[in-house]
């Protein structure tokens, strides 16, 4: 598959649907909490973006898929599906990943949630990791490579001596829900595709406590660390801009 490049007209469009789903992550933060189950926060989601946004939950239904959220809870590391029997507990940690669609655009975001009182090398490790999303996201600019991001990203989660996951990896964005290029979030510098004005992509690091191998379940989506331990993950949709990168799907507490 070719990369596709998005004129500033279709980043314009693509910021509108990174704002949506950004949107669906802070209607969430009141509801997530110690009791609630993930299937509940499911619907809540789905309510919102079909009534209040009016706009398409693209994980309904994508190969078969058949909730709106991604909710990855403790050694889960992505596609944990939500269910009636998953409760919220003091001390957990969840991510929420949620893609919308509008106006035929892609809009692609996730967050951690720390549940309840988290131990401090819980929260460490959820705060290291989105400092990994962020020092990927801080080297992107045209003439830099897809190995400088995953470069930035390994780096700093081994120096807090964690791991980065290897077999997931963040992809291009746009009309289309996965497309070229692949982001690995580890790698070397100078190494792989060259950035280009015009791409648009996730980078979405997925950083173990312990090992970075990782089990499928016989669910075939949901995927958990080998060894049980702990994952965190954050994700952001950015663009390639003339002067380095734009992030589409900022939340209000960021910006």
């Amino acid at each position: 598959m070719s990369i596709s490049l998005k004129s500033k007209n279709d980043i314009e469009k693509m910021k509108i649907a990174g704002n949506y789903a950004a949107k669906v992550l802070e209607y969430l933060e009141d509801f997530v909490q110690v009791g609630i189950s993930t299937e509940e926060i499911d619907n809540l989601a789905y309510k919102y973006i079909t009534e209040e946004l009016k706009c398409i939950p693209a994980n309904v239904g994508y190969n078969d898929y058949p909730k709106t959220l991604c909710t990855s809870i403790n050694d889960v590391i992505c596609h944990g599906i939500p269910s009636d029997k998953e409760i919220l507990k003091d001390g957990d940690i969840v991510n929420i990943d949620i893609t919308v669609i509008v106006d035929g655009w892609h809009g692609d975001t996730s967050k951690m949630f720390l549940i309840g009182k988290s131990k401090p090398h819980v929260k460490r490790l959820v705060d290291i990791t989105r400092e990994c999303m962020f020092k990927g996201i801080e080297v992107c600019k045209p003439g830099a490579f897809t190995g400088d991001i995953g470069y930035a990203i390994q780096t700093h989660a081994e120096k807090n001596h964690y791991s980065v996951v290897k077999n997931y990896c963040g992809h291009g964005i746009g009309k289309i829900y996965h497309e070229d290029p692949q982001i690995t979030h580890f790698g070397n510098k100078g190494e792989g595709i060259k950035l280009e004005e015009g791409m648009v992509f996730t980078i979405e690091p997925m950083i173990n406590l312990g090992s970075h191998k990782t089990k499928l379940l016989k669910d075939g989506w949901t995927v958990v660390t080998e060894d049980g331990k702990l994952s965190a993950q954050w994700e952001h949709t950015i663009a390639i801009t003339e002067q380095g990168y734009e992030i589409l799907t900022l939340r209000e507490e960021e910006k």
